[in-house]
């Protein structure tokens, strides 16, 4: 081997060993390049779960959040939504709900009391009835109020378990509110005040009934309540139904106070409504204001009419009433009863022995019957008898028991419009305290009776116009009115002599009215618009 040989292998063995060299280093980085790709691909990967799993999270924050907005927005509105339906019903927390409802009633009368040359002799001297006796315009508000009432579920008890109340005003829209000073009625309720009306809380369940406490119309009132289409108007069947004396007072058509009642469910047609209230009186006799109350029991404060400052004008203690009613298809028929016990009318009898037996039970009982014809004829039937429980030697005076009749017929004529007419009847009593310019005494001429026409015109099933006529005839001892039973205004026997009343810087009486004059032919004629929510 030469030299040259020699140096070409040496070359080309450093040549291959400098490239093996660098192909190791190459394959070195290589591999450590790959490794730091790895790395980050991992790394990358992490940071891709981690922001993934952080908008999750945001998302479900905005979510909660939003979703706790709306439950809030919820709940801030729940108390302002209204249920679907023709009443203005408010739903409440807990599933329960509020209404709203209202009836505003106001008529333009025109009445004659019929006192014109009305007079009588007492003691050689002439008594002439005085004051507005002709016609007379006027304008009467007629049963108008405003209420609310609530249901609330009790689930916890039992399912259609439920706490309900009510409170209802009087709305005096015609005239201003206040006490009652006038020649028919002295009164320190104030009516328009909250709330006078049909007010309580109770318990209900769907099988079995209802419990309520507060005030309320007394079940003999409702019970027939749907057979008097006059209600409100000059010719309400309060003018003789349930009346026993024939003031504008009728005794047993109206509201109860400091009551406890029961309302049965509908079983196969029949339901049963009871009502006690207790006197709360602290007289053994009631004669004086029952404990809570700023009248006497039966209306009127201490000493209205002239008389002694005591309640002994019709006051009476408990108070029992109950009606049971059935309902098959247009047939509907009731039966009902009240009861005021110890009633006071001591003021009937000037002879004292005779006036402290002047106290005892006055109850009434009365049976209803009414039917709906094809032809959309209704025809409603009532009896009724009034009695008073008194010692035989007061019944010369007795004006308080006797029979009734209503009928009444209502015809629908179109859609819109329906007419109606009513005759009631008051029988004769066993006798008469002769207090209204009457001789008094057993048997006396006092019977009355009511006639009454009534149109009705509906702009829809809200809003009502009607014109209504309505006579009242009484005999010679007869003082029955026109209007009682819940209008403001009511026609009756009294003049217009000045109201009785102590005069304290003289120590004399002024004035000797009211005077109450018998056997009048009371007459008016009345129209008005009214509105029910």
């Amino acid at each position: 081997m030469n030299i040259k040989t020699a140096l070409v292998i040496a070359c080309a063995l450093v040549f291959t060993s400098a490239n093996l060299a660098h192909a190791d280093e190459a394959s070195a980085l290589k591999a450590k390049l790959e490794e730091l790709q790895k790395q980050m691909d991992a790394l990358k990967k992490q940071l891709e779960e981690v922001t993934s799993q952080m908008q999750q999270q945001q998302q479900q924050v905005s979510e909660q959040l939003a979703k706790q907005k709306g439950e809030q927005e919820k709940e801030a509105q729940y108390y302002y939504r209204h249920k679907e339906g023709d009443a203005l019903t408010i739903e409440t927390p807990g599933g329960g709900a509020v209404t709203l409802y209202g009836y505003l009633d106001v008529s333009l009368d025109y009445a004659n009391k019929g006192l014109r040359n009305k007079q009588s002799i007492n003691d050689g001297m002439v008594n002439q009835a005085v004051g507005n006796l002709g016609w007379q315009w006027a304008f009467s508000t007629n049963q108008s109020y405003l209420g609310v009432r609530g249901v609330h579920p009790l689930p916890t008890v039992r399912k259609g378990f439920n706490f309900v109340w009510q409170l209802e005003a009087q709305l005096d829209i015609a005239a201003a509110p206040g006490t009652t000073e006038t020649q028919s009625n002295t009164s320190d309720v104030v009516k328009s005040g909250l709330f006078f009306r049909n007010s309580y809380i109770g318990l209900s369940d769907k099988e079995f009934g209802a419990i309520k406490f507060g005030k309320t119309d007394a079940p003999y009132k409702t019970s027939t309540a749907r057979m008097n289409p006059f209600s409100g108007k000059l010719g309400d069947y309060a003018v003789i139904m349930g009346n026993s004396g024939g003031d504008n007072r009728s005794e047993f058509t109206t509201r109860v106070n400091h009551a406890a009642w029961y309302e049965s469910p509908n079983v196969y047609g029949f339901t049963l409504n009871a009502l006690a209230s207790p006197g709360q009186n602290p007289a053994t006799d009631n004669s004086d204001v029952p404990i809570g109350e700023p009248d006497c029991a039966g209306g009127n404060i201490p000493g209205s009419g002239a008389l002694p400052p005591a309640c002994n004008d019709g006051s009476f203690g408990a108070l029992y009433s109950a009606d049971l009613a059935y309902q098959y298809g247009p047939f509907y028929a009731t039966v009902a009863y009240e009861l005021h016990s110890q009633t006071n009318r001591s003021s009937d009898v000037a002879d004292p022995f005779l006036s402290a037996l002047d106290v005892g039970d006055e109850r009434a009982a009365k049976v209803g019957i009414q039917y709906f014809f094809p032809t959309k004829t209704t025809i409603s039937g009532i009896y009724e008898q009034l009695r008073r429980n008194v010692s035989p030697l007061l019944e010369f005076q007795n004006e308080r028991s006797r029979n009734g009749w209503w009928l009444a017929l209502t015809q629908v004529i179109t859609p819109n419009d329906n007419i109606s007419f009513g005759w009631g009847h008051a029988g004769g009593t066993p006798g008469d305290p002769g207090q209204h310019n009457t001789t008094g005494g057993p048997g006396p001429d006092n019977i009355a009776n009511m006639y009454t026409a009534l149109w009705n015109h509906s702009f829809d099933k809200f809003t009502t116009v009607y014109v209504d006529w309505a006579l009242t005839i009484n005999h010679r001892d007869a003082h029955y009115d026109l209007g009682a039973g819940g209008r403001a205004l009511t026609y009756d026997c009294h003049d217009g002599t000045q109201l009785a009343a102590f005069d304290p810087t003289t120590g004399a009486v002024t004035g000797t009215g009211p005077h109450c004059w018998a056997g009048s032919r009371i007459q008016g004629i009345s129209t008005g618009l009214s509105y029910k929510f």
